[in-house]
């Protein structure tokens, strides 16, 4: 990513060089460059590196400011400046951030030198600089590297002869190092691997306690480095030490202070006799309170004892266990358990959770009011009562006089003057200060002080009151935005004052501006915002509020609008071209020309004409010249070119027009006059015979090519157009969705029309009026569950038939019906107020949330799984124990689902008309129909046994079926 970087800035650079080569011509030069040089690592600060000059041309050229300088390198560094010399002499320079270093840095460095001058030329060399590596001397690293290594060695048999030290040290430049040890010892010795090993058993009572080596490393051209490590031999003991000292009780007060003694305990090493600090004490476990002298045993106070707070203020015992021990550790031990007694003193004031309190009270509180009573905030924590006791007294300061002590010495606070701000005696005292004094009633009596801050807060009961029921100013319409024009002025009798805000809460607006004045909130000072034009209001009515933060008080302001000339002649033809003959009569209207000016503020006798500019050897005027809005361009005088009098064939004239005519003299001096102006350009054509040899006119042609060139300044035009664009073809898309959706929900396609005909059985003798149905029993296995969307219960199916059935009472799921064996199949037109998915089939059904009736939603047909044509239904006739045309779970049997049309059509025939006392049966699936000679196979009603199944699909042309009752 550098890289590419780095590229880029190459690139842009080197156009900016080439333009700047293309704009001012190759007229400078980096002399001395592109080169080479050379520095040092390690280099500080302001060390040159290379010299060069900067060649100029032409000689009036100086180099720009700030120039020549490094504009990039490779790689990117800040250690290399550009420092002016001489005249037009320059020094390449080390900044010394970063300091350079051959072992870790690149070590060349590529300089882009870019140069301009003044005069727009430049130029761009490069300067190599190779970084020239020097012998650095090696270094320790480890401890070693800023420390002096302390080593510690047990005597005797603990640490047998060997290696107690590797020394880690490297040379910048990789070099062979060897290592040396002074003074020499024949105790220790130094490897060439830099190993430091002993070469024997030390004995703490024979031996020096401490040895010191002075470490060097050497590299092959003789720098070197020395660290010192000192080898400590430590004492080793076998002897427990004892403790001499027999006192085990001791007494301090509380709030001893930290570093007083307590005991000096003592203890004595039978094998450490003749050593100094040879055992070691401690506090085992420490004490926060005390700590002990590690080498003497002397006990000191560690920390502020307080015998008031937990847990001493329960338990004022402290026991310690003393800790002896050989130094160093891991020696012999000795415990030796004492107690320390915390005798309690008086030793803290009254303390209070304030010692300022601030109450607000307002003006009209009456006395008796009690404010605060300060025994409820303060506490004394000594333990014993004659310490913990207070009272407290006095009450002094500023209001006094107002409030006292009720009853004395209790802290009560309670409220005896007038606090009113309007009555005269209180001097509209807005706080008042009390100082109370909470007192210990023991030795030594100590004090604190409590500061009361008692604010009176005041009442508002006045409205603020203008000093003018209405204020009218007058301004002229040209003045400036931000002028003043007026101030208004209210008043508050409240005390303190409560300082009134102003405001414009109505007026001052017009269809351009919302407001056009402002109000100072603080001292009701009016102020122009905005442009005045008389001739679109003549007057203004504001509604200025004067408010004290709770009351509010209103006052009209009217601001008359002084008419001024202050609107400039506007004249319909601003700029115009013409062409006239060089040999136009004089009086001559120029191709008919004319202006035609208006003043807002103005007459149009007023106005004046006059060509201000261009106009050579006045060849042109206005007629009229003046009291007219309309004026004609009237050829003054003839064209003379043959005499050389003439030399101008294009002329350009600026034409004022003011409307000060009808001013005198001496009014126009102090008048204001605005001016209005016209530009014309005038084309003189020569006669084709006539020759002019005075001011040749070359023919010229003039193309005006125009490009549309992209401007950075107007970046965010393609970007809102392609933003604009994606916005409206997303939007586009939506909407394409949405309209796809809403066809599909509720534009379905139109079901194909079922082309079989109805087969009508022609109607048979009716034998007997007895009905016998056969049907096959199948036990279905249901392998899913589901809950019904209309009554929330769950139920069981199968996958593969559809079949359903309650999970609870294990019954058909036939909704609607109570009583499958009162079934009846009656044409119903049901409205469907909702939507499910069928969890079998994956489709979409619509249901009716009272009755249960089910029908897909794509074709509009009855759900009823297993059955295509539901008028083609089978209703299943079961004996009385409800065991025959049904399974155990009361699902159709697999017969029953799969009827032909055939004999479905002939059944719906057979329900249709039936016959008393004569019986049918069907050849094509053993369908028997008996009825009973009691008459018990009547119409209306459905069999106990039948197998429950949906409504079937209604037909518009045909009738409701007659429900046949079956008898078992």
């Amino acid at each position: 990513m550098d890289g590419r970087i780095l590229g880029k800035r190459q690139n842009i650079f080197l156009l900016l060089v080439l333009l700047g080569r293309i704009s001012g011509g190759k007229t400078l030069s980096l002399n001395g460059l592109p080169a080479t040089g050379n520095v040092t690592e390690k280099s500080s600060a302001y060390v040159l590196v290379y010299t060069f000059n900067v060649t100029l041309s032409p000689s009036p050229s100086e180099v720009a400011p700030g120039y020549p300088l490094i504009i990039n390198s490779n790689p990117l560094t800040k250690a290399f400046r550009i420092d002016p010399g001489a005249t037009h002499t320059y020094k390449v320079v080390t900044t010394g951030d970063p300091v350079l270093d051959y072992e870790t840095m690149p070590n060349s460095f590529d300089l882009q030198i870019y140069v301009k001058d003044t005069a727009g030329a430049s130029d761009l060399q490069i300067l190599t600089v190779q970084i020239t590596d020097v012998n650095e001397p090696p270094v320790f690293r480890g401890n070693l590297a800023d420390q002096t290594v302390m080593i510690y060695i047990l005597e005797g048999n603990s640490t047998p002869p060997g290696v107690i030290y590797q020394i880690d040290a490297s040379d910048p430049e990789q070099s062979q190092l060897t290592y040396s040890c002074t003074p020499v010892s024949e105790s220790f010795t130094v490897s060439q691997t830099g190993t430091i090993s002993s070469t024997k058993e030390f004995d703490f009572e024979r031996d020096p306690h401490t040895y010191v080596l002075n470490i060097t490393v050497t590299d092959r051209l003789g720098l070197s480095t020395t660290r010192t490590v000192i080898v400590n031999i430590i004492n080793t003991n076998d002897e427990t030490p004892y403790f001499t000292t027999k006192e085990r009780v001791y007494r301090i007060p509380e709030e001893t202070s930290p570093g007083n003694v307590v005991a000096n305990m003592t203890a004595k090493d039978p094998d450490g006799e003749g050593i100094v600090s040879t055992l070691v004490y401690s506090i085992s476990p420490p004490n926060m309170h005390f700590s002990i002298n590690p080498f003497t045993g002397v006990i000191y106070v560690a920390m502020r004892i307080d015998r008031d707070a937990a847990p001493l203020r329960l338990h004022p015992n402290i026991s310690l266990v003393i800790h002896v021990e050989d130094n160093p550790s891991g020696g012999q031990t000795n415990e030796m358990e004492i107690t320390v007694i915390i005798e309690d003193l008086n030793d803290n004031p009254p303390e209070c959770s304030f010692y300022n309190f601030r109450l607000e009270v307002y003006e009209t509180a009456t006395t008796g009011t009690l404010l605060l009573d300060l025994r409820d905030h303060c506490q004394d924590i000594d333990v014993e009562p004659s310490n913990n006791e207070f009272n407290f007294t006095g009450l002094s300061g500023l209001g006094s006089n107002k409030f006292t002590l009720n009853p004395s010495g209790s802290g009560r606070i309670v409220l005896i003057g007038d606090l009113d701000f309007e009555n005269p005696d209180n001097q509209a005292v807005e706080e008042y200060t009390l100082t109370a004094v909470v007192q210990d009633i023991a030795q030594p009596y100590y004090t604190n002080n409590i500061y009361i801050y008692i604010k009176i807060t005041p009442v508002n009961e006045f409205f603020p009151v203008f000093n003018s029921p209405s204020y009218v100013f007058n301004v002229s319409e040209i003045t400036r935005a931000g002028s003043s024009i007026g101030e208004v002025s209210a008043t508050d009798k409240d005390l303190p004052f409560p300082g009134i805000t102003y405001s414009i809460v109505a007026g001052g607006g017009t269809l351009s501006y919302t407001n056009i004045f402002w109000i100072d909130p603080n001292e009701g000072n009016l102020e122009i915002i905005a442009t005045l034009d008389y001739e679109t209001t003549q007057r203004y009515i504001l509604t200025v509020q004067a408010s004290d933060t709770e009351k509010l008080a209103t006052v009209s302001v009217t601001i008359n609008v002084l008419e001024v000339n202050d609107e400039k002649p506007v004249c319909s033809a601003n700029t115009y071209s013409l062409a006239i003959p060089v040999d136009l009569a004089v009086g001559t209207n120029i191709e008919g020309f004319r202006i035609e000016c208006v003043d807002r503020d103005s007459s149009p006798r007023s106005f004046r004409y006059f060509i201000n500019s261009g106009n050579v050897n006045n060849h042109f005027t206005f007629s009229p010249s003046a009291g007219s809005n309309i004026s004609q361009l009237i050829l003054a005088s003839r064209f003379d070119y043959d005499s050389g009098l003439d030399t101008v064939w294009d002329y350009r004239l600026r034409i004022y027009i003011t409307d000060d005519n009808l001013l005198s003299g001496s009014n126009r001096a102090t008048a204001l006059i605005e001016t209005g102006t016209v530009t014309l350009s005038i084309k003189v054509i020569p006669n084709p015979t006539t020759t002019t040899t005075t001011t040749p006119r070359p023919a010229i042609t003039l193309l005006i090519r125009t490009e549309n060139v992209y401007s950075e300044s107007a970046w965010y035009v393609p970007f809102l157009i392609s933003v604009g664009s994606m916005l409206l073809l997303g939007l586009l898309g939506y909407l394409s969705f949405l309209l796809a959706k809403y066809i599909r929900t509720y534009c379905p396609p139109k079901p194909k029309a079922d082309k079989r005909p109805l087969k009508n059985t022609p109607e048979k003798k009716k034998v007997k009026k007895e009905e016998v149905w056969e049907m096959t029993k199948i036990n279905t296995v249901f392998d899913g569950e589901a809950r019904d969307p209309v009554t929330g219960k769950m139920y069981e199916y199968n996958s593969k038939s559809g079949a359903r059935r309650w999970k609870d009472t294990k019954e058909s799921v036939e909704p609607g019906i109570k009583d499958p064996l009162a079934q009846e199949m009656t044409k119903i037109n049901t409205v469907f107020d909702g939507e499910a998915r069928d969890p079998v089939t994956g489709k979409m059904y619509e249901y009716n949330s009272k009755s249960g009736a089910r029908r897909w939603k794509d074709t509009k047909e009855s759900v009823e799984p297993g059955i295509k044509d539901p008028l083609a239904q089978v209703i299943s006739t079961a004996p009385a124990n409800g065991s025959e045309g049904k399974d155990r779970t009361g699902t159709p049997s697999k017969q029953e689902a799969g009827t032909t049309g055939r004999e479905l059509a002939a059944e719906n025939n057979m329900a249709a008309k039936p016959s008393e006392g004569k019986a049918e049966t069907s050849s094509q699936n053993s369908l028997k129909l008996h009825k009973p000679k009691d008459g018990a196979g009547g119409r209306g009603s459905s069999s106990p046994g039948r197998s429950p199944v949906p409504s079937p699909k209604i037909y518009p042309q045909l009738q409701p079926k007659p429900a046949l009752k079956n008898v078992v």
